[in-house]
């Protein structure tokens, strides 16, 4: 019995110091104890919206919707994540031909590259934005 006894309090011992190991930044214990923030990486300069659309026009727009009087806004910091995003108002074409009118889309841009598009919703500040063609 003595022997389950003595066993158990190792365990929680070994426990309660291991516990001490996982304290995160704002744990209620003593500096030393603590784990370090992770540092935030710099946020990336503003891109050259004109230049990257004008360079990837593909992966925002379809070929075959003729994009033309292609114009864009101003990027703005991503509010979650490293990356930026920007509106792209251009005319295009339907698959059938005919026209679809200007259309607004959304571009999320992480290291220089255009890695997502989506067409703007209305919560989206792409109607208040002033554009620029490329």
């Amino acid at each position: 019995m003595l022997r389950i006894i003595a066993h158990t309090a190792l365990l929680a011992g070994a426990l309660a110091l291991g516990g001490c190991g996982f304290a995160d930044s704002r744990a209620p214990v003593p500096e030393f104890m603590r784990m370090k923030e992770a540092e935030q990486p710099p946020p990336e300069a503003a891109p050259d919206v004109k230049r990257l659309v004008r360079e990837q026009i593909d992966v925002v727009f379809l070929t075959t919707s003729n994009p033309r009087e292609v114009h864009v806004a101003p990027p703005h910091h991503e509010v979650r994540g490293p990356g930026w995003t920007a509106c792209v108002r251009a005319q295009l074409t339907s698959a059938t031909g005919s026209p679809l009118g200007p259309q607004t889309y959304v571009v999320t841009i992480v290291g220089g590259k255009v890695v997502d598009r989506r067409r703007a919703e209305e919560v989206d500040i792409c109607g208040t934005e002033t554009y620029e063609p490329i």
